[in-house]
């Protein structure tokens, strides 16, 4: 049986544990939120009715195509393309190729920034191996202009966020949104959290501070999942309607 992604792959580690994914779905909140092109997200009214929804379903599409059959992660790839086609028509226009590798590129970054903040530090060869899955998805949608490893990546990674960041009043409004879904407590908690695996420019256009209030308490929290602990923590930081849904997100290793 061949997987889109390797059983021994770091990607599969990466994307089996919820409060990694937690952390990435917080970094990407902050950086959709800048995007040029969130504009588009707008067009359909629906991330700004369910702005944690809508990112939430990003993040699962990419887990579900972790953990699939090639077929089948070729199949959600294209589902993808095609409800982004279906807008494009809607709108009369075409979502430029720059947003969608700016989404990938979200991924890799956040990816890794979230789990060397809660486990260590990655390997060239491991950064490598999730470089090259995010690329294969990249061609599955038939972007062009990607980059072709790594190294190539972190370079169109800061011209693609010079270029493609901006505060705007979709970042205001949006930022409003998730403290509306969220609630004052929660949202502190995720900009704290965001704070830990933006990048410096994000940091820098957000007005964020060099440092987060959640820091501190990242050793805690990583004790508290050798004693299993964390489920606790996480039920109280987390909204009721998504509790179920995070839950399912921890993958044991088989």
């Amino acid at each position: 049986m061949e997987y889109f992604v390797a059983r021994h792959s770091i990607v599969r580690e990466i994307w089996g544990k919820s409060d990694t994914i937690l952390f990435v779905f917080a970094g990407a909140s902050a950086e959709f939120a800048l995007n040029k092109a969130v504009d588009w997200l707008y067009f359909t009214g629906r991330l700004p009715a369910d702005p944690l929804g809508r990112l939430f379903s990003t993040v699962m599409y990419a887990r579900q195509i972790v953990f699939s059959e090639t077929d089948a992660a070729n199949k959600a790839i294209d589902k993808i393309t095609a409800i982004h086609e279906a807008v494009e028509k809607n709108r009369g226009a075409q979502i430029p190729d720059w947003a969608y590798r700016d989404v990938l590129f979200m991924l890799i970054h956040y990816s890794i920034a979230s789990f060397e903040i809660l486990e260590r530090k990655l390997t060239d060869a491991e950064k490598e191996d999730l470089f090259d899955v995010f690329y294969r998805m990249g061609q599955r949608m038939q972007l062009k202009g990607l980059p072709h490893n790594y190294e190539e990546w972190l370079t169109m990674r800061n011209e693609h966020m010079e270029k493609d960041l901006q505060k705007s009043h979709y970042t205001i409004d949006l930022y409003n949104q998730y403290k509306k879904h969220l609630g004052s407590p929660r949202f502190f908690i995720l900009k704290e959290s965001q704070k830990l695996v933006v990048p410096q420019h994000v940091k820098k256009l957000m007005g964020f501070g060099k440092y987060s209030w959640i820091s501190p308490l990242l050793s805690f929290y990583k004790f508290s999942r050798k004693i299993k602990m964390d489920e606790f923590f996480k039920s109280i930081i987390l909204p009721q309607d998504y509790k179920q849904q995070i839950r399912a997100l921890d993958v044991k290793p088989s």
